[in-house]
């Protein structure tokens, strides 16, 4: 409705309502109505980016009509445009486009600013797009003989009116007057931090591109952003390439220390990896490497030390002293990576001792959902970190489960790749139901032909899994020792001791040694003495919920977790898995600058516990060997057909 002089604006999807003066340009009304709208130009008609769509018409929603003159004409800029095929003809340029009437604006999803979602599993983080790092157009003046011309003088003036106040790297002097010269006088300028040129380009040449990373000892994960838009527009991962120098994080700082030049070997290993993973990254979204400009990563203090190149023979023993532990940047031009010279690399702070940067990754993914509760953050792996919020205090602890659970000190056990046990069940006449990554259906070996799958072991949520009916079939005891007279014809004497067959596959039969049963135990112990640590640090007598992190954690069920014991005290209804939220915490402090501070700020608040020096660690350790729902050693035949048990998985009805 119009007013006065003023018409009626309404902005579509998001619905905000305004008013604009006759002959505004609807770029103007979005920005002070708070509407978020692309653009690098400063509303200039340079880069093309805001665009628009205008239908004519009665809108019965908004009780508005919009009539064919609602908006000026296209102009030359707009004119130009659509003859290079950069503006359709149903779309006009916001700050072109001068508002002359009643008007609904709707802006297209590749015109706005967008809240990147970040999902990977069952995470979903909302990260406010506002990266370090953004890119803006301008057109500099021509000079002339009566200025005292100063082409850096003149980019600095063009920035002012994006309202920034910047100084130029000495490194962009040598690009600035080339690229004006040779674009009309039109530049793309880099800017760092609202306060540094880093780069010049060309007008046509403004990707921007920036990447998370998530350094694990087993595994390395890569996003990559578009910082312009705030879409996730690639992910990968791959194996640590330094597994071939240790299976686990102390086997590798036993290397360094046994190995002349061994840190660097590592090193370079992890670097070339992940330079190999950002350019195919670049390859396959076909942008130049030149155009990623920011590299946030995250992982446990011995992955940071040595991407940094910084010995971690101090890590392998106590008091486990960092070299450094504050939020990390640096410039890409002096690590070989193939980056842009200007481009940054930073690592999120680590926490202190073994919890690292992928914890406070995590962290920074939920803390608002951890704020004021009582809430235990867990990632599960070799070194397994966990932190704790209770009555707005903070602590963390590492804890040393060493690689059972990921299938390292498992007879058969095998990371999680294609024909690795993930799921499994035993049924009253101690056949298997299982399923192998690769293949959608259970499987039987009570029934189904086995030989057509190719069976390669079990890997960790299928270890998690194969422990706990163990227990609940009563094959083992509360002690965990085996108790072969429940089914003889599954236990086969092995030396002085038992091994049980798991799974009867004609070429490849999968058993569980009593040395399994026991590396489970150790893990297991270890996760829960440090979690009660915790709760005792700050007297929390029960926490709410917790928070699974990690994709090894992601692929748990939870009702396999509680069973199991390695959290004291929980139900299956109180354990959430939140994915790779490490690596989500990366992405998080990538897009938004506000979230570097914030995760910041937040690590020095964070109370540290040191597990190994704990005098209580050992009873607690002591105490959660026992398998909770297994039979007690001795027990009579008849309790033992009382124990818990759980309904076997109807095949034909999951199929």
């Amino acid at each position: 409705m119009t007013v006065g002089q003023q018409h009626s604006v309404i902005f579509t999807p998001s619905g905000v309502r305004s008013f604009a003066a006759l002959g505004e340009t609807v770029y103007e009304t979005a920005l002070r109505a708070g509407v978020d709208m692309r653009s690098i130009c400063g509303g200039k008609g340079l880069c093309k980016r805001c665009q628009i769509e205008v239908e004519s018409g009665t809108h019965a929603k908004y009780q508005i009509t919009v009539g064919d003159d609602c908006l000026s004409s296209p102009d030359s800029v707009e004119l130009e445009a659509m003859d290079r095929g950069r503006l359709t003809p149903k779309r006009r340029l916001a700050c072109r486009a001068k508002i002359r009437g009643d008007v609904i604006v709707e802006i297209p999803s590749d015109s706005r600013e967008v809240i990147s979602s970040i999902r990977k599993a069952s995470s979903f983080i909302d990260a406010k797009l506002n990266p370090v790092v953004k890119i803006y157009m301008c057109q500099l003046p021509l000079p002339t003989l009566d200025d005292n011309p100063c082409d850096a003088d003149g980019l600095v003036k063009a920035l002012m009116d994006f309202g920034l106040t910047v100084t130029l790297d000495p490194a962009v002097l040598v690009k600035l007057q080339p690229t004006l010269s040779a674009n009309n006088r039109t530049i793309i300028a880099v800017v760092r931090g609202g306060a540094i040129v880093v780069d010049v380009r060309a007008p046509d040449d403004g990707g921007l591109y920036g990447a998370a990373i998530d350094i694990g000892s087993t595994s390395l994960a890569v996003y990559v952003y578009d910082l312009i838009s705030g879409h996730l527009v690639y992910e990968n991962a791959a194996m640590n390439p330094q597994i071939k120098f240790g299976e686990d994080l102390m086997s590798r700082v036993s290397y360094v220390m046994m190995n002349k030049g061994g840190d660097a070997r590592l090193t370079t290993a992890i670097r070339t990896e992940i330079t190999q993973m950002v350019q195919e990254a670049a390859d396959t979204l076909a942008v130049p490497m030149e155009h990623f400009m920011e590299l946030v990563m995250v992982g446990n203090p011995i992955m940071h030390h040595l991407f940094f190149g910084i010995s971690p023979v101090e890590l392998g023993q106590a008091p486990f002293t960092l070299a450094v532990k504050d939020w990390i940047s640096m410039p890409a031009g002096g690590l070989a990576m193939g980056l842009n010279a200007a481009a940054q690399i930073s690592f999120l702070p680590l926490i202190g001792g073994h919890v690292g940067a992928d914890m406070a990754g995590a962290y920074l993914t939920q803390m608002d959902a951890m704020a004021g509760r009582s809430v235990l953050l867990v990632d599960i792996g070799t070194n397994a970190e966990i932190l704790l919020t209770h009555k707005g205090r903070v602590v963390a602890a590492s804890s040393p489960t060493g690689p059972a659970f990921e299938g390292a000190e498992i007879s058969a056990g095998v990371r999680a790749s294609k024909g690795a046990i993930e799921r499994i069940r035993i049924k009253d006449d101690h056949t298997t139901q299982f399923k192998i990554i690769g293949h959608e259906a259970w499987l039987d070996d009570g029934k189904d032909d086995l030989s057509a799958h190719n069976i390669t072991g079990i890997c960790g949520s299928g270890i998690f899994e194969v422990m706990v009916e163990l227990a609940n079939n009563g094959l083992i005891d509360e002690s965990g020792l085996f108790v072969p007279t429940k089914a003889p014809d599954r236990f086969v004497p092995e030396g002085k001791t038992w091994k049980y067959l798991l799974v009867d596959h004609p070429k490849n039969k999968i058993f569980i040694k009593q040395t399994d049963v026991r590396a489970v135990q150790l893990a297991k112990a270890a996760l829960n003495a440090g979690v009660s640590l915790l709760t005792d640090y700050l007297e929390c007598d029960a926490v709410e919920e917790v928070l699974l992190a990690g994709a090894f954690g992601t692929h748990l069920d939870s009702t396999y977790v509680a069973d199991i014991g390695i959290i004291p005290k929980v139900k299956a209804t109180q354990i959430k898995a939140v994915g790779n939220a490490a690596g989500m915490g990366a992405a998080m402090a990538l897009l938004d600058q506000d979230a570097q501070t914030r995760i910041i700020q937040a690590v020095q608040k964070i109370e540290r516990l040191e597990t190994a020096t704990e005098a209580k660690f050992q009873k607690y350790f002591v105490d959660a060997m026992a398998f909770p729902t297994a039979p007690r050693a001795n027990i009579d035949e008849n309790r033992n057909k009382r124990r818990r048990r759980r309904p076997s998985i109807n095949v034909e009805k999951e199929q």
